[in-house]
């Protein structure tokens, strides 16, 4: 075995924290570290673990994590994604906010001591930001007020991936909305400028500006106040009619009486998934549903899992569903609010771990260590919301995911003109 293909076989099994690092030790690691077969080879090694962080929906400066799972081989992080979010700007801040994240980017807004108002993207493990120019078509004191006003949640950042590699972005605001249209502006990195989109979506008129939205796959999908359906809309696709999707939620209807939770979206294995439980004749069961086609009708959705979840309440375990593991569509995310604590629980073999934020970090089923960061408080504040008879019984978004990207990319940016 020669020196280079020593040097393959070591660097290929470092986490990407310490790629990060050897790609400037000489050229030819550079090279060999960039090219296709060694990302392809490190990702196939690599497949099943990487850090992700639940993140919470409410207004927050820049604590993105509740809970962090960090340690993982891929990255090999000692703390949770979350915590690599600093923030360094020319000028003082008054106020920070994480409007959206996916793929490892996150999108900030800022505002300086003088109110002026600024939006950057950045990769946070890179510390890379990139201050977004703003829309030509917004005065600068508009746009603060949109933010007093909370017009902003219904920010979004969608990616386009090519092999694992982020290679643009968008930036989207939902400008206006008037009945059965919507403007969309949208930044894009490829062109570093902005275009208004004019979109039919006929619940617009439903549409409440306090729900944040799901970015999978170049999609954005936000759950609106129609209690049985939600919005998507794919901003790196052709649409032949430029409509939005509206898509109804699998369990509309005859089983609407029946769940015992809100309807919340979640993602895993690159889908988004919808889940509840139902209760009737004194049964409680979990389903778990996978979207499968952009579409309004019963062919939307696979059913994938249908289990009881008896054995926690028979040990006084009472739970809320949070979120799906965005790796493996076996491990679900409950919250026991009488233990204090996050069940994992794994659908196909029933084995679950109870892991408490009073405690030290732990190991949980996918090998990363899991640690909290005020996450009880946060789902004590959200209790009440969970359930379907609460406040209005409207759907809502109450966790998402972060999940760092599976391998080393540099933050778009436009080319200069």
């Amino acid at each position: 075995m020669n020196i280079s293909e020593m040097a393959f076989q070591v660097l290929v099994r470092l986490p990407l924290k310490s790629l990060a690092r050897f790609r400037s030790v000489c050229r030819e690691w550079k090279l060999l570290i960039d090219s296709e077969f060694f990302r392809d080879y490190f990702i196939s090694l690599n497949s099943s673990s990487v850090s992700w962080s639940i993140i919470q929906t409410r207004h927050h400066i820049l604590s993105l994590d509740i809970v962090g799972h960090h340690g993982c081989k891929t990255w090999g992080l000692t703390r949770f994604p979350g915590s690599f979010v600093s923030f360094f700007a020319e000028t003082t801040i008054r106020k920070l906010q994480v409007l959206a994240c996916t793929d490892g980017l996150v999108l900030i807004y800022a505002e300086a001591s003088d109110g002026t108002p600024m939006h950057y993207v950045g990769s946070p493990l890179f510390q890379e930001w990139f201050q977004i120019p703003f829309p030509p078509y917004i005065h600068l004191q508009d746009d603060v007020g949109l933010h007093d006003h909370k017009r902003f949640n219904d920010s979004g950042l969608v990616t386009k991936m090519q092999s694992g590699t982020v290679v643009s972005y968008k930036v989207v605001w939902l400008i206006a909305q008037a009945f059965a249209k919507v403007d969309f502006g949208i930044y894009s990195s490829d062109t570093g400028e902005w275009e208004i989109k004019n979109v039919t979506c006929l619940h617009s008129p439903f549409w409440f500006s306090h729900q944040k939205s799901i970015a999978l796959n170049g999609i954005l999908h936000w759950i609106c106040n129609f209690n049985t359906s939600f919005v998507a809309y794919d901003f790196y696709g052709g649409h032949d009619d430029d409509a939005c999707d509206i898509i109804h939620f699998p369990d509309s209807g005859k089983d609407d009486e029946l769940r015992c939770f809100r309807r919340t979206l979640s993602t895993s294995e690159g889908s988004i998934v919808y889940f509840n439980e139902f209760g009737e004749n004194g049964n409680r069961r979990l389903r778990v549903w996978r979207l499968v086609k952009y579409t309004d009708g019963p062919e939307a959705w696979q059913l994938f899992w249908e289990v009881s979840l008896v054995s926690l309440i028979d040990l006084g375990i009472y739970y809320f569903p949070v979120v799906m593991h965005p790796l493996n569509s076996e491990i679900i995310y409950l919250w026991s609010r009488n233990k204090k604590g996050m069940v994992l629980f794994n659908l196909r073999t029933h084995v679950f771990s109870l892991h408490k934020e009073s405690e030290d970090e732990t190991k949980c089923i996918d090998g990363c260590t899991l640690s909290f960061n005020r996450c009880s408080e946060y789902m004590e504040s959200m209790y009440g919301y969970f359930f379907p008879s609460s406040y209005g019984g409207t759907n809502c978004l109450f966790a998402s995911q972060y999940v760092l990207p599976r391998w080393l990319h540099r933050l778009p940016r436009p080319q200069p003109s």
